[in-house]
Order: C-alpha cells, then structure tokens, then sequence
C-alpha cells in the first residue's frame, strides 16, 4: 500500500465526472446488479444513476453537501431534497453498456432549481428527467438559494431547455 501515492482526487480525477460548457457529464457502466430477470436495467436504477449524477455535480460546482447539511458558517443546516421528478423511459439499457447522465440546469429560481437529465448511450437518449430541487432547512422550511449556491449553478443554465 505504501507504493500508492496521491490523494483519491489525483488518482481518480474524472471519478465525479466533468463538467463540458454548461453541463456536468457522469459516465455509468451499467452491472449485472442494475438489471432485472430481462436483463435490462431496472427502472428505479436510472434514479440511481442520475441521483448520483446530481450529488457529483453539486460537488463538481463547488458547493459541499457536507458543509450545508452540518450549518458551518452560522447558517441553519440544510440540504437539497427532490420537490418533483418527470421521466421518460426511452429506451432500454443492458448490462455492460456505457451510458452518459448529461445534466444541467433548465430553470434556476429564488428557492428551486430545475435540472434537465439525459441518461445517453452513444449519441442516443434513453431517458430523460425533469428534477424540481429545493433547498430544505433542517426544521422543514424551504430556503432561498443564497448568492454563493446560485453562482455556482447559474453558469450551468441551460438557456435551450
């Protein structure tokens, strides 16, 4: 183990995926564990894909999940939670594929974010999500997005969506 030198983040500096213009890129190879007796991907599995694509671009913008959750700053805790969620199933996905979850911003409002999520195979969607975010104190109440969340996403709004 000693012969392993660097931090995660240097090894494994895509591990997040990567941020293209205005959208944050997730690779996902799916597994035999993502699909159902078809063998094709379970359904609920592209909510994972994509929740995951959402919590590394969260990252990937600069804003620390941990941070927000735990109050630093004498701010009350809070977190993101999904408000409303639209899917269109496409097209299938099978084990061994390699898919892409494209995500950006459609709409960034005073207290809510509307992302667009493409989950892409090749050149071709496959699914595509509406995600309603918001902001979520710890005692319930919805907060306005401040100014340093908002700039963190305001350069992926997506202008087209």
């Amino acid at each position: 183990m000693d012969e392993i030198k660097g931090t995660a983040q240097t090894r494994w500096p895509d591990l997040a995926g990567r941020i293209e213009g205005g959208h944050h890129i997730l690779p996902v190879r799916v597994y035999h564990e993502d699909t159902d007796f078809t063998g094709l991907v379970y359904h609920a599995n592209f909510l994972k894909f994509c929740e995951r694509a959402r919590s590394d671009m969260v990252r990937l913008a600069g804003v620390s999940q941990t941070a927000l959750f735990s109050g630093e700053g004498d701010v009350e805790p809070a977190a993101f939670v999904v408000r409303h969620m639209d899917i269109d199933f496409l097209k299938p996905a099978r084990m061994n594929d390699l898919l892409e979850v494209v995500t950006s911003v459609a709409d960034l409002g005073g207290a809510t974010m509307t992302l667009l999520q493409e989950v892409m195979r090749e050149d071709s969607v496959i699914a595509r999500l509406h995600v309603k975010i918001v902001l979520v104190s710890a005692s319930g109440k919805v907060m306005r997005l401040d100014t340093l969340v908002r700039a963190a996403f305001e350069r992926f709004v997506n202008e087209e969506v």
